[in-house]
């Protein structure tokens, strides 16, 4: 972990396999009061000139900060040695408070038996220490038998003791389940094996000796040339997007969740620090807020998100790699989350202006606040940026399965509307689509079916996918399915992305001149409310009266686009996307008005 900038005393060794931190008991009032007095009196007379990325942690319920500790990533300025950071307090949906039952204390009534060998020490061989965190710490070793015998690892050890709550257990529990079923990627941190003993779990992992990415940071003062930075992100997002499509998602990516096997410049980089992983299917959402506070996406602190989170993230990554700051950045936790929810980075800032207008662009569709209109992982490595660099690859989209399916199910007036909307395609969307048709058809087939996704998942599948059970998601819905590629970009198009970009509204009126002349019709209310799948109880005349042309009864402009947005099946209950804005709206300003409250802004 860091230490503080004041402090002329040489720094502990920092844990590039550093374990997860568990979540301390919150403070009381009368324990925290004076020192968060102090703290906000020393913020009042200097601005750190480094900011400290918190320590991933699980966020909970509450007004009042924890002690301070964490790793580092740079701001704007000098780069000093790290200085502590102080975890983030946020909103959970449960509060899980420490386990105190028994006579050995806090986490006393927990069973923390993992099911484990418990033959570490007569398999390998300890060697010194190589990194300490706040939670546990990491040794070297030697493997003394089997087939990687002689060969060095490194041992991620952790205390059980400091398993307090029932949800670091089960945190522990899940990180090794994940790091057993998800293997065979290059960039992946390898696994080797797993024990425990009455003491300690002990995950044996392959040995980098590269440092952590945020060293490489630190090194060259923050600042990359582009072709430095397309390499790092090429490798980062390919092995994100591996992980999305076996259904996983990290939640806390960061610069020192990266490791570099070796210290070459061009060494390979290995994701590491499962912790706060977990599984997830492409239309499900997760609502814990974890994290940490700098790397946090705007929809997981308001409890709806999925793997676009972890592009989120990466985006924060982009923006560290290029101009050597943070993106969003505040005195306190509570600000923090205010800049990510409500500010947008600034790109008119030095070095800015002399990047190139395309490495922006990749940076913006990464940091988008919406998630659908956020870039997934495998459509960045698709962006004119970075897609020509080194024989970058696309592989499989898992959000590509979503909007198979929601087209499928779509009434026939929508997907009429989606197919004049994909004739306006440009040729950078045409190219990502076309990756992903060659992807999913089978050799020397021109179409896409259930069986062909079935085959390309199988082709790339890990313990992992099986876990998240991803081809069951596809079963039922796709069974008729069969999709030349013109049919396969109307599916495959993203409206919301495409509604992001300036050139949205030539797109879309492009497209209804295209529907007006092959699509549409007369249509009364009750059958438009009948295929956007609307109850009874709608006011139908008055949700759905200004989608009707009135010279001819023909779909206008505006319903036009609602359509495109809307509803994608009849068995959808209540209203669709683009008819909840205003509750949406809502919704999002009576949280950010529980947040103030809670951290008394």
């Amino acid at each position: 972990m860091g230490t503080c900038a004041s402090k002329s005393s040489k720094p502990p060794k920092r844990n590039p396999y550093r374990p997860r931190d568990f979540p301390e008991p919150l403070q009381t009032p009368e324990n925290n009061n004076n020192n968060n007095q102090q703290q906000s009196d020393d913020e009042e007379k200097v601005k750190p000139s480094f900011f400290s990325t918190p320590s991933p942690v699980r966020f909970f319920l509450g007004n009042k900060k924890s002690p301070a500790r964490g790793n580092s990533t740079p701001t704007r300025g000098p780069f000093p040695p790290p200085s502590p950071a102080k975890h983030i307090m946020a909103v959970l949906t449960r509060r899980r408070r420490p386990v105190t039952e028994g006579a050995g204390g806090a986490g006393a009534g927990l069973d923390k038996r993992f099911g484990l060998s418990k033959r570490f020490k007569d398999r390998y061989e300890v060697g010194e220490e190589v990194g300490r965190g706040h939670f546990g710490y990491t040794l070297s070793a030697t493997c003394k038998s089997g087939d990687h015998s002689g060969q060095k690892v490194a041992v991620k050890v952790i205390p059980k003791a400091k398993m307090t709550t029932a949800i670091a257990v089960e945190d522990v529990r899940r990180e090794v389940k994940i790091l057993q079923a998800l293997a065979g990627h290059d960039n992946l941190v390898r696994f080797y094996d797993a024990f425990e003993d009455d003491d300690n779990v002990y995950i044996v992992m392959e040995l980098c000796e590269g440092g952590e990415l945020l060293d490489r940071i630190l090194a060259r003062g923050g600042k990359f040339t582009e072709d430095y930075a397309k390499n790092v992100m090429a490798q980062i997002l390919n092995v994100v997007s591996f992980c999305h499509l076996q259904g996983v998602i990290h939640r806390d990516l960061k610069p020192e969740n990266f490791l570099l096997k070796a210290k070459d410049d061009d060494s390979q980089l290995k994701a590491i620090d499962f912790g706060l992983s977990d599984y997830v299917k492409p239309d499900e959402k997760l609502n814990d807020i974890v994290g940490s506070a700098y790397y946090v996406a705007p929809e997981v602190l308001l409890r709806s998100y999925g793997t676009e989170a972890d592009v989120w993230s990466i985006g924060v990554i982009a923006y560290i790699l290029l101009c050597g700051t943070r993106p969003f950045w505040a005195r306190t936790e509570s600000g923090i989350f205010r800049s990510v929810l409500k500010t947008d980075p600034s790109f008119i800032e030095q070095p800015w202006p002399s990047l190139s207008t395309q490495a922006k662009d990749f940076v913006q569709c990464l940091l988008n606040k919406d998630p659908r209109k956020r870039m997934t992982a495998a459509q960045a490595l698709s962006h004119p940026w970075i897609r020509d660099h080194n024989g970058v690859e696309v592989p499989i989209d898992i959000r590509i399965l979503r909007l198979l399916k929601a087209y499928t199910l779509s009434s026939p007036l929508r997907k009429a509307a989606l197919r004049a909307l994909s004739r306006t395609l440009t040729a950078d969307d045409l190219f990502y689509l076309k990756k992903q048709f060659q992807h999913l058809t089978l050799e020397k087939s021109e179409i896409v079916t259930l069986e062909s996704i079935k085959a390309a998942l199988t082709k790339h599948a890990t313990n992992a996918m099986k876990e998240s059970r991803i081809t069951d998601y596809l079963t039922w819905q796709l069974s008729t399915l069969r999709l030349d590629f013109d049919e396969f970009c109307a599916a495959a198009v993203c409206v919301h992305q495409l509604e992001s970009f300036d050139r949205w509204e030539q797109h879309a009126r492009c497209a209804y001149e295209i529907f007006d002349k092959d699509g549409n019709r007369a249509i009364v209310i009750e059958e438009l409310a009948s295929e956007l799948g609307l109850g009874p109880s709608v006011p139908l005349h008055a949700v759905l009266n200004d989608w009707i042309r009135h010279t001819d009864g023909k779909l206008s402009f505006l319903g036009f686009v609602k359509l495109l947005h809307g509803v994608s099946t009849r068995n959808t209950r209540g209203y669709d996307e683009s008819l909840t804005e205003s509750y949406k709206a809502y919704l999002c300003n009576a949280f950010w008005e529980r947040f103030k409250a809670v951290f008394k802004l």
